[in-house]
């Protein structure tokens, strides 16, 4: 075992001191749409049933292989291909393309049994149980090396496959918490690398408050009962870099065996997300893959899908793939059963293509029979047999096989960015001003602010740049270095529009809180200063209803105490006390404006401030003009002619005059004329080429 531990713990140490991994863009010359596939759950042998029913719908893609260690690996070092080599070699005779995952995110009883060590250490002390997946340490020595063992057996034995066309590497990775001696040991030599010693760490995280100067780095304590937020900020940074580092790691072995032409990607869970670094992630992958899940029926209305899809395009500015997606019902029990509507599959679809999405899948082929996805169906439901939701996912597929080469590869262009900041997510989580609103709140509501006005948007980073936006929307900028905040000023003073929120600047990059008038380097940019801030206790009416939001015309939760300087109120709060502070303000800075917003707005409010901001921004068009359920995204085609997506997100028929220059609606091959009507029936979309 000696021998074993010291191979994982170098293979693992490499991948901090080693260089990029130099990625590859996949070639693309058609949309793929397909599934994912799991023959071995099957009651019974019918791989040839199952294939003919994929030919026949028109599936041109399948993914597999991701959860079948134990499959592979029955017994420790016994390793056993046939049962997939058979799988293979009759996707590949029907044409039906594959991206392979590695096996490594469910780890094998017998595994758990020789080690139990692998698994999961919480903070609290408790072990993970065996049982459920995702459940080990993926920084373990142990792990690592039966994992990499893993890794290139399969990988060496299938990369010669002419059917597979690339690799997913693990599956929703995150370090799942764990976070055990040897983890805690780690971080310590993370905190020695940063910092370089103790005396810098004792001062930028204030430890002489209740007399916790550290001494040495002997004497750091473990995470465990830690309460100072600068301390638990660089705790959950680490955790991200675990699983930064594993999946590198990963990558970089698979990178030794593929082949030319054959793509490494890993399948982010949907949505933007906190514990994990996906920017850093995407680095190593040659595309970004995303697994996107949403309500269906009546609650459809697809921005949690685009929200999704946008990150995952910002990530590298690049087409990307849907690994899963909605087949019929989604849920580890069976409380949320809403099958889609007739026309919501196929709408759904467009929706991701219109996005920037190169492959469309759903999870998965078939329902399972046991297990707890029992109720997570697929496209064949527990009969097997083809059915309402199989018959729409076949029209969309041989749809795609016609127009599939225009729409591939799309680029978009937005004028207009989400700044995102994990760490002011944590920050906020750490002191929390709300039980109703925190940071991901706001980020949800710009966005669905944005999608619901038909503007396209790309999410950014502090690090990011920012010179191809107008357009730059900011959730609450809690934690930000000095440079970062600068960074903004001078966007603004370059011409930029922001729209700020509250509690922006308020505390340095290690969450220390400013010793300056807030928002600290923001003053000049944002024209005002406060120094006092409240809570609300109940929620508050702007004095006027200066938005004409009617109903909406009311802010809760917070209250910064603004005190103007060359910014102009935009409005104030209906209060006899905090009525003679503005909730809301703009400043012109340089060429651009700053637009503040002191306090949490309603919906609505929020969608006043930001339509003012694009108008001025010379952003808003036709597309503000359609109808309230037609959602309008736009691209360049492979063609290099713009392509206009519309969709429609309701039951109830919709009808517009087509606002764009003419073409063709690529999907019934009509042409169309500006001005024309257009006729979207329930569900349904028009795809539209100019020419």
């Amino acid at each position: 075992m000696r021998t074993k531990t010291c191979l994982a713990v170098l293979s693992a140490a490499a991948v901090v001191t080693a260089a990029p991994l130099e990625t590859h863009r996949p070639k693309m010359d058609n949309i793929l749409y397909g599934a994912a596939f799991y023959e071995e759950y099957m009651p019974y042998d019918r791989l040839d049933q199952d294939i003919a029913l994929m030919k026949r719908a028109g599936l041109s893609v399948v993914r597999l292989g991701e959860s079948t260690w134990s499959s592979f690996e029955p017994r420790d070092g016994q390793f056993e291909y046939a049962w997939m080599d058979r799988i293979l070699d009759k996707l590949q005779a029907a044409g039906i393309k594959v991206i392979f995952g590695t096996p490594t995110y469910s780890i094998p009883p017998w595994l758990y049994y020789e080690h139990p060590d692998v698994l999961v250490t919480h903070l609290d002390g408790t072990k993970a149980q065996y049982g459920l997946r995702q459940n080990m340490d993926i920084s373990n020595p142990t792990y690592r090396f039966y994992c990499e063992r893993m890794i290139r057996h399969v990988i060496s034995h299938y990369a010669g496959h002419p059917s597979v066309i690339g690799y997913q590497v693990d599956n929703e990775t995150s370090s799942y918490g764990t976070a055990g001696r040897d983890v805690q040991k780690g971080f310590v030599e993370y905190l020695k690398q940063k910092y370089g010693s103790v005396q810098e760490m004792n001062k930028v995280w204030g430890l002489v408050y209740w007399g916790q100067l550290l001494g040495g780095w002997e004497e750091v304590p473990s995470r465990d009962g830690i309460r100072n937020p600068g301390w638990k900020l660089d705790w959950d940074r680490y955790q991200a870099t675990l699983v930064t580092d594993f999946l590198d790691w990963q990558a970089r072995i698979v990178n030794e065996y593929r082949k030319p032409g054959q793509f490494i990607t890993q399948d982010f869970s949907g949505g933007v997300h906190t514990n994990i670094d996906q920017w850093a992630i995407a680095k190593s992958m040659d595309i970004v893959a995303v697994n996107s899940y949403y309500p269906q029926q009546d609650m459809l209305d697809g921005q949690s899908a685009t929200m999704t899809a946008d990150l995952a395009r910002s990530l590298k500015h690049d087409n990307f793939l849907i690994t899963e997606t909605n087949g019929q019902t989604i849920g580890w029990d069976s409380k949320r059963q809403q099958p889609p509507y007739d026309g919501q599959l196929r709408l759904n679809v467009y929706s991701f293509l219109a996005d920037g999405a190169n492959m469309v899948e759903y999870w998965h082929w078939h329902s399972l029979h046991y297990g707890q996805e029992t109720y997570w169906k697929g496209l064949l439901s527990h009969d097997l047999e083809p059915n309402r939701v199989y018959e729409e996912f076949s029209r969309t597929a041989h749809e795609l096989e016609k127009i599939g080469p225009k729409l591939v590869n799309l680029k978009k262009q937005n004028a207009i960015a989400i700044l995102f900041s994990a760490d002011s997510a944590h920050g906020i989580d750490y002191m929390p001003f709300s039980d109703k609103v925190d940071y991901m709140t706001i980020v949800d509501q710009m966005h669905k602010t944005l999608y619901e006005m038909n503007e396209g948007v790309d999410f950014v980073t502090p690090d990011s740049d920012f010179s191809a936006y107008r357009v730059l929307m900011v959730p609450p900028l809690y934690v930000a270095s000095e440079a970062a905040l600068d960074k903004i000023s001078r966007f603004v003073e370059n011409g930029g529009h922001v729209v700020m929120a509250f509690k922006s600047g308020f505390t340095n990059e290690y969450d220390t809180v400013r010793w300056v008038r807030a928002p600290g380097p923001l003053r000049k940019a944002a024209g005002f200063s406060y120094q006092e801030f409240s809570n609300l206790s109940r929620p508050l009416a702007l004095k006027g209803d200066p938005f004409h939001a009617g109903k909406e015309n009311e802010v809760t939760e917070w209250a910064e105490m603004i005190l103007p300087e060359t910014a102009q109120a935009l409005a104030y709060y209906d209060h006899p006390f905090f009525g003679k502070y503005p909730a809301i303000t703009w400043n012109r800075f340089g060429r651009g404006t700053l637009t503040y917003e002191g306090t949490v707005l309603s919906d609505a409010l929020q969608r006043a401030v930001v339509k003012d901001v694009l108008q001025h921004a010379g952003l808003t068009g036709p597309d503000q003009e359609l109808p309230a359920a037609v959602r309008a995204k736009s691209g360049t085609g492979n063609d290099g002619h713009a392509i206009h997506y519309y969709l429609n997100y309701s039951s109830d028929e919709q009808k517009f005059a087509y606002p764009r220059a003419s073409g063709e609606e690529l999907i019934s091959g009509s042409a169309i004329a500006h001005g024309q009507a257009v006729t979207l029936a329930p569900w349904g979309v028009a795809v539209i080429e100019e020419k």
